[in-house]
């Protein structure tokens, strides 16, 4: 039982049907990978995959223990993500048409790759449900006697986003691959920007409506 942690295969299993289910991460990667290729599919992928391991290690340390605990702490970070959320989402829905590029990378594309990884990594980062699902899927898994339960933490974390990141970078591929001449159409760019922005501010208002427990 490597530092305490129990069930390890049970573990990957679950942690892999987490992932097979579609939610608004896999949109998000998809959406992204349409508007821009491989290259923007996979910035999307590998943003929140990095904001999951922020929650990780903030669970190792205990920092999301003190955000379940405390609601001054969870009520601050549930509005600032929320906020940013929303204000990503009606910035997309604002988005005027983008001219349709052969290759939106190649030619320099509307949006920058590192914006794209930063706003799939502070959709996690600021997403108070994300910590606590980690706060609450991690500790199943290391024995109560574990020696150094803040590594078996981290490195059940780093598993569960090494499995992430790969899957997530094969819905990139495959989205990119099926889209070629999807990114040939403005029209259609554009109302993959409309779906986007719409799934951020939905999510803004999830988070929002989120309750300390």
């Amino acid at each position: 039982m490597m530092l305490g942690i129990q069930e390890l295969w049970l573990f990957i299993v679950s942690g892999l049907l987490l992932n097979l289910t579609p939610g608004p991460d896999t949109a998000y990667i998809v959406g992204r990978s349409v508007q821009m290729g491989w290259r923007g599919g996979a910035a999307a992928a590998l943003g929140i995959c990095t904001g999951c391991l922020v929650h990780v290690f903030a669970a190792a340390i205990g920092l999301s223990a003190l955000l379940a605990a405390s609601s001054v702490a969870f009520t601050v970070v549930k509005w600032a993500g929320a906020g940013y959320l929303c204000y990503i989402g009606v910035k997309m829905l604002l988005s005027r048409p983008r001219v349709p590029a052969t290759d939106a990378v190649s030619a320099g594309g509307a949006i920058p790759l590192r914006q794209i990884f930063w706003q799939g990594a502070l959709t996690n980062v600021l997403n108070p449900k994300v910590a606590l699902f980690f706060l609450a899927f991690l500790p199943q898994f290391v024995a109560a006697e574990a020696p150094h339960k803040a590594l078996a933490f981290v490195l059940l974390g780093l598993i569960f986003i090494v499995n992430s990141t790969l899957w997530c970078l094969g819905v990139a591929a495959l989205a990119a691959s099926a889209a070629g001449r999807v990114r040939q159409s403005g029209r259609v760019l554009l109302w993959i920007d409309r779906a986007l922005g719409g799934l951020f501010v939905y999510l803004g208002v999830r988070v929002a409506m989120l309750e300390a427990r």
